[in-house]
């Protein structure tokens, strides 16, 4: 009896295990990549510890981006909240705070003093090592929005906001890489964050 014979069902199995392995390879490996939308603009603005934080402070880490306002009736404690679940989907794969990073930016700091600010990220249990609650200029807060991250937020002249409720991921290098609609879920989210850290 040849070996071939005599060990028929084991190079069967192994002949089965190999092509799954290279199964397994092939679609971790030719998932396209996500294009390059654009490069975010830099910027530096207050941070709730009463610190400053620039985008370059954040670079190296895949990074989710939000324009909000903490009087928002509506959409912005919603997507506030997804973040938050983020945050936790993120500290289970072990990359909250060391490989990704919340960025949530007020485009009326006015009203939304530090202490405004960090009472609404309270609210949602913001773990501050990792996600950074900012204010700075009102209009470069926009212009930022608008030309980085290609969200549109209007004043009237009562002084209340309509906007797009969108979060911009952004890779390690400050780059704009996909932009997330409402619909979009917490989970959805933070594997294209993981993805992306992989890179």
């Amino acid at each position: 009896m040849t070996l071939l014979k005599k060990y028929k069902w084991t190079w069967i199995l192994l002949a089965i295990c190999a092509l799954l392995a290279g199964y397994l390879l092939w679609d971790t490996y030719s998932k396209p990549k996500l294009p390059v939308i654009g490069p975010v603009a830099s910027f530096s603005m207050e941070n709730v510890d009463g610190g400053t934080v620039s985008l370059e402070d954040t670079n190296g880490k895949v990074r989710l981006f939000y324009f909000f306002f903490s009087n928002c009736p509506d959409v912005c404690p919603i997507s506030t909240f997804r973040l938050s679940q983020v945050q936790d989907l993120l500290k289970e794969k072990g990359l909250f705070a060391k490989d990704a990073a919340i960025v949530s930016i007020s485009f009326d700091p006015e009203r939304d003093t530090r202490e405004q600010i960090k009472a609404f990220g309270d609210k949602f249990k913001a773990d501050y090592s990792g996600w950074y609650f900012l204010r700075g200029d009102q209009q470069k807060t926009i212009d930022l929005a608008m030309n980085s991250f290609k969200i549109l937020i209007n004043q009237d002249k009562d002084g209340n906001f309509v906007h797009m409720d969108l979060i911009g991921l952004v890779d390690r290098d400050g780059n704009l890489r996909e932009i997330y609609r409402p619909e979009v879920t917490a989970t959805e989210i933070a594997q294209g964050v993981a993805d992306l850290a992989k890179e």
